[in-house]
């Protein structure tokens, strides 16, 4: 899947002069549309395990004595400038054989070993910014799913707090008519304790006025 998106995109590699400081050089130039500073990066670090040692200044990396066996098996020059364009970046550079620089006509078998060296490190980046997109994908996957599993586990905590809830209502509900029963037992109560109390009231005065009918014997004792 990853080798069809790379080939999918843009891939173009044509020989082109550069003037640099000065010195007209004949070389190739690949396009691809990626950002400039991604391209740049990759290319130094290909560069640095293709080639050999790069040495960058003023936005030139140079390569002295690089040996790309896949072009050459002789120590090549290499200059290369990593610029922005419309579409995206370009890669130009310059292979100095020596005797002569690779030319699509001098040197044609070098010209197009080197096409196929700058088409790799195209599809090198492509298949590196695919694999970066689908890296950035899962996180934002990753990132979605902590988010569904936060809301589900805050939905349920809702659903819980209006089930303790409900359940708290009918407690209450069940309280307050246990309550109302116990208010009218109480009632009861009190207006039971009432008569009591004047069952209670009655049976003093009647015991009073029994004594005092005693008393009034013992006073008639002479």
């Amino acid at each position: 899947m990853l080798t069809g998106v790379c080939q999918a995109q843009v891939v173009q590699v044509v020989e082109k002069e550069q003037d640099l400081h000065g010195v007209i050089r004949r070389g190739q130039q690949l396009s691809v549309e990626i950002d400039p500073k991604t391209v740049e990066k990759s290319w130094k670090d290909y560069l640095g395990k293709k080639a050999g040692k790069v040495k960058s200044s003023k936005g030139v990396y140079t390569v002295e004595s690089a040996v790309i066996d896949t072009i050459s098996n002789a120590p090549m020059r290499v200059v290369s400038v990593v610029s922005s364009s419309a579409q995206g970046s370009t890669v130009w550079w310059s292979l100095d054989m020596g005797v002569a620089y690779i030319d699509k006509d001098a040197t044609p078998t070098e010209y197009a070993a080197s096409e196929r060296f700058l088409r790799g490190f195209a599809r090198k980046l492509y298949r590196d910014d695919v694999l970066r997109q689908i890296n950035e994908a899962e996180d934002v996957l990753r990132a979605t799913k902590s988010e569904q599993d936060r809301v589900v586990k805050e939905a349920n905590s809702i659903q819980q707090s209006i089930d303790k809830n409900r359940q708290r209502r009918k407690d209450l509900e069940a309280e307050l008519v246990r309550n109302a029963e116990d208010l009218k037992q109480l009632e009861l109560n009190v207006e039971h304790n009432t008569k009591q109390q004047e069952i209670s009231r009655q049976q003093v005065q009647d015991m009073e006025k029994s004594v005092e009918a005693v008393r009034a014997k013992l006073k008639d004792i002479k």
